[in-house]
């Protein structure tokens, strides 16, 4: 079961393979033998493609449902000996996965060492998928999301800020009009990205139309933003969160205020809709609530001490 589950969720033999450390031709051997046992076809290879059959989808389904079991009883049996164990499936945006999660894992783990949590990163778009496809137990984004298949609840609130390299002839303004934003190169980021909806939804509501940018590059992560801003290649937002460390030194960029623009946003957890996630899933997110006040003064005291 757990092979083909690894197949299903990849749709491919090669890549499940991979995860569970098997070579390709054990991965095809246990399917094959499973759909003997069964009698149906649960994959459909088609060349180098390779799609669930109706057959393998209800069978999914039920794997799905029997990994989410096996979890449960996991954590249940840790807790019987009054600790939690087992593996925690977390998904971050970028910026989340960067600057602000690490924290709250570190802080978990102290408490919890027999907790194995995995990680992956993408951009809002990408975490939300693997979330309703259950790839992981908890997601953590920056922007909405539409997806029907998850639910999501506010844990941290963030703000976008404007930077400029510090050379720039913006970098003595106290501040300056959304308008003029039309006259510099931008660098932006990717779109399905979190940050790049919240900007320009806010850039609309001042009537300063994402079409009139010149956007000089679009980028897959913050620190990217940062680096090319560094490099004098335009201006970028960037959150407020990922430039905590770097503010404590303001040479190599600097914050430039927007008049009347607050581009203030929440960051989500999302998890699969149905059922409320219960064992250490909800212990978690129990957590993460708990330690907001924790994170910000955290955050804040690193300002001072660099101040």
């Amino acid at each position: 079961m757990v092979v083909f589950r690894a197949v299903a969720q990849h749709l491919s033999f090669r890549k499940a393979a991979e995860e569970l450390y098997l070579t390709q031709p054990a991965v095809s051997l246990q399917i094959k033998a499973l759909e003997e046992d069964l009698g149906v076809q649960l994959f459909d290879r088609t060349g180098s493609r390779v799609a669930l059959t109706s057959a393998g989808k209800t069978m999914l389904s039920y794997a799905e449902q029997a990994h989410a079991l096996l979890q449960r009883a996991e954590h249940e049996i840790a807790a019987i000996g009054g600790e939690l164990a087992g593996h925690l499936a977390l998904g971050a945006s970028t910026t989340i996965a960067q600057y602000v999660l690490p924290r709250m894992l570190g802080e978990f783990l102290a408490e919890h060492s027999r907790v194995q949590p995995t990680l992956i990163s993408g951009n809002t778009e990408h975490i939300v998928d693997a979330v309703a496809k259950h790839e992981i137990a908890l997601g953590f984004i920056e922007g909405p999301s539409r997806s029907r298949d998850v639910k999501s609840e506010s844990f941290l609130t963030d703000e976008l800020v404007l930077i400029v390299p510090a050379a720039h002839e913006w970098a003595e303004r106290a501040r300056i009009a959304a308008s003029e934003l039309k006259t510099v190169p931008l660098l932006m980021r990717e779109r399905g990205s979190g940050t790049r909806h919240v900007v320009e939804m806010a850039l609309e509501d001042h009537h300063v139309k994402p079409a009139l940018l010149t956007i000089a590059m679009e980028l897959d992560s913050t620190e990217a933003i940062k680096s090319a801003v560094e490099a004098g290649l335009g201006a970028g937002f960037v959150s407020k969160w990922a430039i905590a460390k770097d503010a404590r030194t303001g040479t190599s960029f600097k914050i430039v205020e927007v008049d009347e623009l607050r581009m203030r946003r929440e960051f989500l957890m999302v998890y699969a809709a149905g059922p409320e996630p219960q064992g250490l899933v909800q212990e978690f997110r129990r957590f993460v609530a708990e330690r907001e006040a924790m994170i910000r003064d955290a955050i804040r005291s690193t300002r001072k001490r660099g101040a």
